[in-house]
């Protein structure tokens, strides 16, 4: 979603480029953009003339009849997220246990932190050789393609890893309520991951266990600001998610997600205001042994209004070795993938390269 991540450690060769938002205040008024974001024909991502789309129909989940299959209702709503991950590959909760108000406290930390001063913000930037904090895209070559997106990327947990002085102080809520998020996000994805595997007649723990008890989560605020020439640029380029499960609160206002659908592009609508956008990656694909699909997605620019996201990916701790489970590989469907460890190392070189990783998994 607007996401491509979980990301590893990234290379040494990187370099740090202005913020697309400082870019915008220096050009103002000037559609002349630097070529490093401009997609020219013959570019992968269907960019030009991309923006009349129809809404996709994506399914609504009610996270609170999950809890339990006894129930009738129960029993529906775990066929349509069956129904949900293997067709679409992502649908939006509901009932999930956070009120919109705080849902919307969450929305104002990231409009609130990206509105501050540059040199405030700045205070926060990520190091060279680090993912971590206030940047943009990394830049490994003069020929890869840059997204039109400012980031702060933030380690969740484990808690004992988090590195906080990368965790704003302004606004003063905001560790507060990034925290409390974290909290309520992590039941939710256990919940989800044993709904998951019951839909598929499993043990409810056979993903779970994958997962591990120190599961990684990362949380990334996204600000993609106007863009003089959304035809010919986009927030984030095609890519589907390394994480397992993959969590965004949208923008209310501002639509720009979009999924690829039969090979063709759809948007993601934002019609229902406290509903969390929930998408599996790569690596629920490869437990599923391919029942549940990781989707292809890309964020588009707007010439006229910003728009700011916050996705969490949650992944297995880094040694836990994932594969298909093994009562989901039969005669009928052999195993489609390899077993693998710490899926996220080589992230992102995959994506700078519009190639996807769980490509080089399969069988």
């Amino acid at each position: 979603m607007d996401m491509a991540g979980p990301t590893p450690s990234p290379p040494q060769t990187q370099i740090i480029c202005k913020s697309v938002q400082e870019l915008v205040i220096s050009s103002a008024g000037d559609d002349n953009l630097p070529q490093s974001y401009v997609y020219r024909d013959g570019d992968s991502g269907g960019v030009i003339g991309s923006f009349d789309l129809p809404a996709m129909e994506i399914p609504v989940i009610d996270i609170s009849l999950l809890k339990s299959s006894s129930s009738p209702t129960g029993e529906t709503e775990l066929d349509k997220l069956k129904s949900a991950l293997s067709s679409w590959g992502c649908f939006q909760a509901i009932n999930h246990g956070m009120e919109t108000e705080f849902l919307e406290k969450l929305r104002a930390l990231g409009k609130e932190f990206f509105a501050l001063p540059m040199e405030e913000k700045h205070k926060y930037s990520r190091a060279v050789d680090d993912m971590e904090g206030y940047g943009n895209d990394m830049v490994l070559s003069d020929q890869q393609i840059l997204d039109w997106t400012d980031r702060l990327y933030l380690s969740l947990t484990p808690e004992d890893e988090r590195k906080l002085n990368y965790w704003p102080e302004n606004p003063k809520c905001f560790r507060e309520i990034l925290n409390e998020y974290t909290n309520k996000l992590r039941e939710i994805v256990e919940l989800l991951l044993k709904a998951m595997a019951r839909s598929l007649k499993l043990k409810e723990d056979s993903f779970l266990d994958q997962y591990g008890e120190r599961a990684i989560m990362t949380g990334r605020f996204n600000f993609y600001p106007p863009c003089p020439r959304p035809d010919l640029v986009l927030g984030l380029k095609p890519h589907s998610d390394g994480s397992a499960v993959t969590i965004l609160l949208q923008d209310r206002e501002v639509e720009g997600l979009q999924f690829m659908k039969d090979d063709q592009w759809v948007r993601a609508p934002i019609n229902i205001p406290h509903a969390l956008l929930v998408n599996v990656g790569d690596q629920v694909e490869i437990m599923s042994n391919g029942i549940f699909k990781s989707p292809v997605h890309r964020a588009v620019t707007n010439s006229e209004k910003e728009r700011t996201t916050l996705a969490v990916f949650c992944s297995p701790q880094a040694e836990m070795e994932i594969g298909p489970v093994e009562e989901l590989v039969d005669e009928k469907r052999p195993r489609l993938y390899k077993k693998v460890k710490n899926y996220t190392s080589s992230y992102f070189q995959y994506y700078q390269q519009w190639k996807r990783p769980i490509d080089a998994v399969k069988i």
